[in-house]
Parts: C-alpha cells; structure tokens; sequence
C-alpha cells in the first residue's frame, strides 16, 4: 500500500537517525542489545503504536459528544504510562486530514483499519458508550491491524461523575488483554486519574475541540483555573497563545510545565520560542538549553545558537553541533555561515554558503549574500549592507517547526540506551537506580510509572527493601492496603530495624480495613 504522506514511523526514525550515534557513544562497552532489557526498561516488550480512535456517541445526547475524544485522551494516557505507544491527537488530525476525512469521522471497521495502515499502526482502540438510567457504560476493542482480527469486547460502567475512573478501568482491561502478562493492579490505574477534576477534564476536551479560537482559548483558561496542575491543559493552551502569536503569554504558560513531564520538552522548545520571538534572548538561551541538555536534537541546537547569536555574541559553535546532527539541513549551514561571517572568518563562512545553495540551489537570499561576500572590498554595497558595515549581515533563519513524533521517538532511543547502560549493573545496583527513578514518579505522582518501575527493581532484586517500601507506598496510594502491608512485612522481614519500614507499617495499620 502506497500512503499519501510519510508513515509516522518514517518521519519519526528519520529525525531520530541523528542521535544514534551520539547516544550510541555514551554506551557502556558490555551493554545488552534492546531486546534483551525488557525488564529493567520497564515495559520495552510493550511499545507497540497504538491508534486510539474517540468512541462513538450512542446516547443520543449532544451534551455529552465531548466524551467521544475524552475517551481516546484517558485511554492514551493510560496507555503510554503502561509502555505502549499512543499516537497523539496532532498525528490522528494529520491523518484525517491527509485522507480528506472531516474531524468528526466515526470510521467504519474498513475505514479505521485504513487510518491506521496510513498511520502504521500495531492496533487501533475502537469503542463506543451509552446512558443506562444514571450509569454511562463505556465499551471497546482491540483491532489487531496486521492479522486484521478483532478482539473481544471490554466494558466498563458507573455514575457519571466517575466518568475518569470508567476509562482508567477500560484502559486497564484492554492493557492485560494486549499483553497478559502486564502485572499492575486495576487500583492502580484507576488512582493515576484520582487528581484530574471532571470539570476541568471536560473544559480541556472542549478546549482541544472547539472550531473557534477565541472558544478554545475559554475552555482551556478555564480548565487551567479549576485545577493549576493539570499539565495538558497548560500545554494545549500554550499552543494556542503561540498559534495565536501572543509569545508573552505564551512563554508564561510554558513555563507551568515542569521540564520533568510528559510534555516537558515539547513545552521548553515552545517557550524557548515564544521568548525568542520576544525579543528575550538571554530567557530564550536558557530554554533551549535546557532542553538540549535532555535531548540535544537539531533543531534545539540551532535555535539556541540564534538566541546567543541575537543576543550580540558567537553562535557558531552550536550551529556547527546542529549541522553535525542534520547535515542536510540547508538553514543551519545558512545560520554558521552568517555567524562566521559576523566574526570574521570569511573563507569558512563562504564555504558554508555554498553548502546552503548546494543543499537548497534556488536560496535567492544565499545567493545574494554569497555574491556579496566574494564582491572585493571597496566596492559597491548591495542592499542589506548597512552604513560602515562591509557584508551584508542577514537575521539568521530559526527552526519553528517542533516534530512531536521525532521528540518521542527520540526521547524512547534515549530511554533505550538509559535501559542499556542498566543492564550493564549488577542486579542490585541496577534495582538501587530503578527504584530511586521510581521514588521520582512517585514524587510527581505518577503511580503507574512508579508501580512499574519498583516492580521491575524487585525482580531485579527481590531482597531490596526500598523497592518492598516504594510498592507498598503505591498501592496506599492506590487503595489496595492489602497488598501494601504484604510488602511492607516483606521489608520487616528482609531488614527488622528499618524505620522507614516501621512507620509505614503503623501508618497502614492506623487506616481502616482494607476493602475486601
């Protein structure tokens, strides 16, 4: 099949293909191939893409159309928490829109099966929900796109002001029925969504969806007043103050998205940016430098060389780092060249220039410059020469365009090699680093992730007390006290005099009796 546009994956690797061989350089010399790390990476097997559809409307209410897209955002949520690969909305709107299918489509089975051929999908989720008197009940499928074959139904129901908690339940069936041997509790799952407010869960969906800008802008303000730390509504609304072109604003929205979340960088290279386009040079440095510290990409590189270079002093060198992760890239020879040129190395700025035409031959603007450049001094000065200046001295070209699928894959082929340096450790010291990186996401209360992790760190360690602890702390978290004071007498019983162990254990046993 010949698709209308590069797959997701293509454009993904192509812009991932860069970082290989610096990640790669950073490897320990006996780290195990990917496949062999499915354990430590907590959850590698898994990361399949996945297409999840918004759920068809059955209710015959308008009121609640908004659940339809509701659904695919908790569902994917939940789903790259568990490992998997959920494609964003921005990848499935590309599609639709590629395919000449309006927005609202509700595809048939061929038609979805289509979209995520076109998408190169793994599975697509499809589903649907219904009123039943005060209960909405939620149903959905797997489709398993290269054997065409459909898996059973899963559903879920509830009263609708646990409208959240019906699709953590249903993203926690469908996970086990994709991989049986996924081994985080359904508590757990239904607790990662327990500090998301309906109300601005619903204002963040209309606000993701309205056809009106001034419409979305509502929604999402709003969204964000009723609960300040919920991160997608803070994202989704900085984009539309960028997209709208108010960069003040939009650099202060950015910055209420801790560099440490799922959007973190997306949100550092928007604000970078938005402070850019402000004229706040110094700010603009500091934001692409910091998400070039994470994930030194391009794009960031170049974009942060323009920052220092608009600020009066040298970017070259990191628009000789941007060439060296895209030598294909005719702006960033563009950019070193009108950097050397700034600083006087005249012969090296020339050959850049000439790069650029090479790489991009109709350039009008290279052309002029590099015409300039090579006229002998003295003569006359061309247009973009300004009085005392002998070479025209152009703004260098800055990378608007962030890829959300070559950051993720680039983030995952990070992942990858962190997985790999791990399997390099022994079995304690690597269980020691998973649990100190599950104690983060428990920190930021990401209780799936942390679940994962500490129980990838028991099995490489079964005798590590802070991975028993870390357990026992999700699944209070979670509700499930049975199965937290299992792993805190596990820990007693592992070290007797640890007081950690013994708080925790009074604590549990201070709460009321588990549910049964």
């Amino acid at each position: 099949m010949s698709n209308r546009f590069p797959s997701v994956r293509t454009r993904m690797l192509c812009a991932a293909v860069a970082l290989m061989f610096y990640l790669v350089l950073q490897l320990p010399a006996n780290a195990q191939p990917a496949s062999q790390l499915e354990s430590a990476a907590g959850g590698a097997g898994r990361t399949r893409i996945l297409l999840v559809l918004p759920f068809d409307n059955r209710t015959g209410q308008p009121s609640v159309d908004w659940i339809r897209e509701a659904a695919a955002s908790l569902l994917s949520s939940r789903f790259a928490s568990a490992g998997f690969s959920p494609m964003s909305r921005s990848d499935r709107m590309y599609a639709l829109d590629h395919l000449g299918l309006p927005e609202s489509f509700q595809p048939s089975r061929a038609s979805a099966l289509k979209l995520a051929q076109t998408l190169d999908a793994d599975a697509i989720i499809v589903g649907s929900y219904i009123m039943d008197g005060n209960n909405l009940v939620a149903e959905a499928r797997v489709v398993d796109v290269p054997h065409l074959r459909m898996g059973l139904p899963v559903t879920a129901r509830g009263e609708m002001h646990s409208m959240i908690d019906i699709f953590d339940g249903l993203a926690w069936q469908l996970t086990r029925q994709m991989d049986p041997h996924f081994s985080v509790s359904e508590d757990t799952f239904i607790a990662a969504g327990k500090g998301i407010r309906l109300d601005a869960f619903e204002q963040y969906i209309r606000g993701i969806t309205e056809a009106d800008q001034a419409e979305r802008l509502r929604h999402l303000k709003q969204a964000v007043t009723l609960s300040p730390d919920f991160a997608p509504a803070w994202m989704a609304l900085g984009r539309e103050q960028y997209n709208g072109q108010q960069y003040e604003d939009a650099a202060s929205t950015f910055a209420h998205i801790s560099g440490s979340s799922p959007d973190g960088l997306e949100a550092g290279f928007y604000r970078g940016l938005s402070l850019l386009f402000s004229g706040r040079y110094p700010q603009a440095q500091e934001a692409f430098g910091a998400v070039a510290r994470e994930l030194p990409l391009a794009e960031v590189l170049n974009n942060e060389g323009v920052a220092i270079s608009r600020d009066g002093k040298d970017g070259s060198a990191l628009f000789r780092q941007a060439i060296a992760a895209d030598l294909a890239n005719p702006d960033y020879h563009f950019n070193l060249g009108v950097s050397l040129m700034r600083h006087s190395a005249s012969a090296e700025a020339i050959a850049e220039m000439t790069q650029c035409l090479k790489l991009r031959p109709n350039d009008t603007e290279a052309q002029d410059l590099l015409k300039a450049w090579k006229q002998p001094p003295g003569t006359t000065a061309t247009a973009n020469v300004s009085p005392g200046q002998q070479h025209p001295d152009p703004l260098e070209r800055i990378e608007r365009r962030f890829d959300e699928a070559a950051f993720r894959q680039a983030a995952g082929m990070m992942d990858q090699m962190e997985a790999a340096r791990m399997a390099a450790l022994s079995p304690h010291d690597r269980a020691v680093k998973l649990a100190v990186q599950a104690q983060g996401y428990l920190d930021r209360g990401l209780i799936l992730e942390a679940e994962l992790l500490y129980q990838s760190a028991k099995e490489s360690d079964g005798s590590l007390v802070a991975a028993h602890l870390g357990l026992a702390r999700v699944h209070q978290r979670a509700g499930d006290l049975i199965a937290a004071r299992k792993e805190v007498a596990q820990a007693l019983q592992l070290e007797p005099g640890n007081l950690s162990a013994q708080d925790l254990n009074r604590e549990l046993a201070a709460q009321p009796a588990p549910k049964q």
